[in-house]
């Protein structure tokens, strides 16, 4: 939660400074946000390899079907959820947007330039880095390499590090710098706007997502889905506070439980969805893209089409997802770029919107594993 203190900070600053500060100290802080772009941008690719890489390689061996079903609910729990999200929020979003969607594309048209600008390429692209991490994953997974393993786990522990000691704590400025430069052009205001649109609609998602999931887990289990959910609701409000779908496991587990779904089989799907089901972290994300798209000149809302394979793709980039606030996006930054065309200061929307309800798509994820855990329950 303070960290979402600290974003809110960063975006009060960034305005104040854009719209009343001196031309150079506005500068100053767009050249922060250009260089700090630049490590990001270099970090992707590096976290999408060793993440999803160690996350394959310590899924639960000799599991077999209960293994297959859990994975299967889970991801495709992820990829109905984030298809869902994309209609409707098309559909809403330039309509509740309207006017602040236009000027926020608008604006009196002045840039400033930083004092600096260096350019830090990635060792190798998204695209590059997902095959790597597949074909390493599945390769240590299958010949048990313990060396790969202990090397895969080791980049995830640097890569977690950097994150948390340095990215995140970091964003704030990063935040700022964007709003600066949107304050300069005038541009604020409305992209603000849109922000609080996209973000009541993120959370209605959430919640119609979370009740989808229940009402069919209340059919296989002949049950009450406001039973289910009522007995769900310590681990989402306990997700609220922690930001975190690994530190709620243990709140998360004696919910399941009390839902009657076996000990054995909440004791393997509760854990197991925590890196696996990200449905909530993923509405979150196709809400604020279509939303990024309304703001931006050069980006139109894509069709279902176009966006289905982003929608794929990004169910299987969520098990890079590491247990840092923000995580999710980090992930996603990569398909934002590589599939949905986006620039610097669209992915810096994005990153400012996701993480400002970070919390609410960490407790629809931790609440909809509840759901995963009475299907997978009751067909096996």
């Amino acid at each position: 939660m303070l960290l979402i203190l600290k974003l809110i900070a960063g975006i009060v600053l960034g305005m104040l400074l854009g719209l009343y500060a001196p031309t150079v100290l506005t500068q100053l802080l767009i050249t922060f946000k250009g260089l700090f772009a630049q490590l990001l941008f270099f970090t992707i690719p590096l976290l999408i390899l060793f993440f999803i890489t160690s996350g394959i390689a310590n899924l639960p061996q000799n599991s077999g079907k209960l293994l297959g079903r859990t994975l299967g609910t889970a991801y495709l729990s992820t990829i109905l959820a984030g298809s869902l999200a994309f209609f409707i929020a098309a559909l809403l979003v330039p309509m509740l947007a309207g006017s602040a969607g236009a000027a926020a594309t608008s604006g009196n048209g002045t840039v400033l330039s930083p004092f600096i600008e260096l350019a830090i390429p990635p060792v190798f692209n998204v695209m590059t880095a997902l095959a790597l991490a597949f074909i390493f994953g599945l390769g240590i997974a299958a010949t048990r390499a313990e060396q790969l393993k202990q090397l895969s786990d080791q980049g995830r522990d640097v890569i977690q590090l950097l994150l948390t000691k340095v990215i995140i704590p970091l964003l704030p400025f990063y935040i700022a710098g964007v709003f600066a430069e949107m304050a300069v052009a005038g541009t604020v205001f409305a992209t603000l706007k849109t922000f609080g649109v996209v973000l009541l609609l993120s959370i209605a998602l959430h919640w119609v997502w979370i009740f989808a999931l229940f009402t069919l887990a209340a059919i296989k289990a002949g049950r009450s889905p406001f039973g289910l959910v009522k007995n769900m609701l310590p681990a989402y409000f306990t997700a609220l506070g922690t930001m975190s779908s690994a530190a709620t496991i243990p709140v998360s587990l004696e919910a399941t439980k009390n839902n009657g779904v076996k000990d054995d089989i909440a004791n393997f799907t509760v854990p197991l969805c925590a890196t696996t089901h990200l449905a909530g972290s993923t509405i979150t994300i196709v809400a604020c893209a279509v939303a990024v798209m309304v703001m931006q000149d050069g980006l139109a809302i894509p069709s279902f089409i176009t966006m289905l394979p982003f929608i794929l793709m990004l169910g299987l980039v969520m098990l890079a997802a590491p247990g840092v606030p923000g995580g999710a996006v980090m992930s996603a930054v990569a398909l934002l770029i590589s599939m949905l065309g986006f620039g610097d200061a669209a992915i810096a929307l994005m990153i400012a919107l996701y993480m400002a309800q970070d919390s609410f798509g960490t407790a629809c994820n931790v609440t909809g594993d509840g759901a995963i855990a009475v299907l997978v329950d009751k067909a096996s």
